[in-house]
């Protein structure tokens, strides 16, 4: 059985196409593919998605529609995260999904979309890992915090994410002094908030996900190229990531865009996510953080089972 999973968040839209043919085994993935949209551009200012990011968020569901249709699936998931719960015109982006997609995109809370994070990233954990995790995705404009072993036990999402940072504070190239300031004084109000609900101060099995994450550890590991198979349960030590984000905020946009495992859509926004991981791992105390591949969009895979 063939069923795909969309994530939409606020700086890309993501597809997952699994063949989920045993029951007790975990889905092989067909297809897995990622465009930067930034559907997310601006909402924080004027609380509204902007026509033209809407437009780039159709192409690239038609072209995803196309590939569903075309491998078979036979269920469809679309969800949608921080950008749109946070849209006073989010209906006129849910009529556009219905009609490319033929689904209509739940827009999910911030618990729905930790949860669903947490289930995707748990799943195949090396032994060296042990539980109790604290899963922490960094999207594009929000950051959810989750704690469990099995299951979510705690979980919140704060508003802060590298499109949402980069927008708020991050606008010269590259940023100046006071405006990393401004950001790190924003992050670690918003980090502190979450671990006063989602308990995490001095765990040391930290599993990082989404594109903020997973570039910094390919920045780590030295790699030639994006490779996710290297990156996937990578363990960076804290110190590199302090190092990789300082060199990040001090570089210019084309700096970081000729780094040969930067996404081009990424590359001004790549500051402000490494940004947020390092003053995550100061507050929590961790040594280190374990990159994971996998993230909501097997989380969303494994409730269409």
């Amino acid at each position: 059985m063939r069923l795909a999973a969309i994530d939409c968040g606020t700086n890309s839209v993501r597809l997952l196409i699994a063949e989920a043919a045993d029951p007790d085994r975990p889905p092989v993935d067909l297809i897995r593919r990622m465009e930067i949209v930034r559907l997310g551009h601006g909402v924080d200012r004027t609380g509204r998605l902007d026509p033209d990011a809407i437009e780039r968020t159709r192409v690239a569901l038609a072209d995803y529609a196309e590939q569903i249709r075309a491998t078979g699936a036979v269920r469809t998931r679309m969800v949608a995260t921080s950008a749109t719960r946070d849209a006073a015109n989010a209906d006129e982006f849910r009529a556009m999904v219905v009609a490319t997609l033929g689904v209509a995109p739940e827009v999910i809370t911030g618990d729905e979309e930790a949860a669903l994070s947490f289930a995707g990233a748990v799943t195949g954990l090396p032994d060296t890992i042990t539980p109790p995790y604290l899963v922490v995705d960094i999207g594009g404009g929000s950051t959810e915090f989750v704690r469990g072993t099995a299951v979510p036990e705690q979980a919140i999402s704060v508003d802060i994410g590298c499109v949402r940072l980069t927008e708020r504070h991050l606008v010269d190239d590259p940023p100046t002094p006071a405006q990393i300031e401004a950001a790190e004084t924003d992050i670690g109000a918003a980090v502190d908030r979450a671990l006063a609900v989602v308990p995490g101060r001095g765990t040391d099995q930290v599993v990082g996900l989404a594109g903020s994450v997973t570039t910094v550890t390919a920045l780590a590991l030295g790699l030639a190229a994006y490779d996710p198979a290297a990156i996937h349960h990578a363990r960076v030590p804290y110190g590199q990531v302090a190092d990789i984000s300082g060199r990040l905020l001090g570089m210019t946009r084309d700096e970081r865009l000729a780094l040969p495992v930067m996404h081009p859509g990424r590359a001004d926004v790549i500051g402000a996510g490494a940004l947020i991981l390092r003053i995550l791992l100061e507050r929590v105390g961790a040594g280190s953080v374990v990159a994971s591949e996998h993230d909501i969009l097997d989380g969303i895979i494994s409730t269409l089972r």
